[in-house]
């Protein structure tokens, strides 16, 4: 289940990039919207992260029932396995309202949003603030279920890309209300 999960997390996170540096180019205008093939791979990501929902809930349901069974919670010492849950669980709600922000309708062969204000920008920071605790929190768990020795190097690599495509991706959502407020 753990090497499903892993393999299911790295194609997500392969879409999740492509995902994330076409539509930081459509936000900051260098793109044109709407594509049909960036639709198309959003909706497998979304039914990748399904999967990931899925097994993960899975997880949860089997470690519930393990502690339940030992009859004592060990809370503290499985703070991360709870923030990995949680984590995901907010990502989960700010993906949704990602999904409703990001929803356009095409009129006369514009790409047209819907509003982009405060809020919304604030929704979408948020999401990129609780994907980077969620990667933080993953990155090892996923090592070590892809068999991978290097851990350092590994990790490293990892949270360097992220870091630097979820920089871009927080400067593309501002960018993107600048250009909203001021058009």
């Amino acid at each position: 289940m753990r090497k499903a999960n892993a393999i299911v997390t790295v194609l997500m996170m392969v879409l999740f990039l492509i995902h994330m540096i076409w539509g930081g180019l459509e936000l900051a205008g260098m793109t044109r919207g709407g594509s049909s093939l960036f639709s198309a791979l959003s909706h497998m990501m979304l039914l990748l992260t399904a999967v990931h929902i899925g097994i993960g809930i899975i997880t949860t349901v089997q470690t519930g029932r393990a502690l339940r069974q030992s009859g004592v919670s060990y809370f503290r010492q499985n703070r991360l396995f709870w923030i990995r849950r949680i984590s995901g669980s907010a990502l989960l709600l700010f993906m949704v309202s990602h999904v409703l922000i990001f929803s356009g309708t095409e009129e006369s062969g514009a790409y047209r949003l819907s509003l982009f204000a405060g809020a919304q920008l604030l929704t979408q920071i948020l999401m990129v603030l609780s994907l980077m605790v969620h990667l933080l929190c993953n990155i090892t768990p996923l090592r070590i279920a892809l068999g991978i020795e290097d851990r350092h190097r590994f990790r490293t690599d990892v949270l360097l890309v992220l870091a630097i495509l979820l920089l871009l991706a927080g400067a593309a959502f501002v960018i993107y209300y600048i250009r909203w407020s001021v058009i």
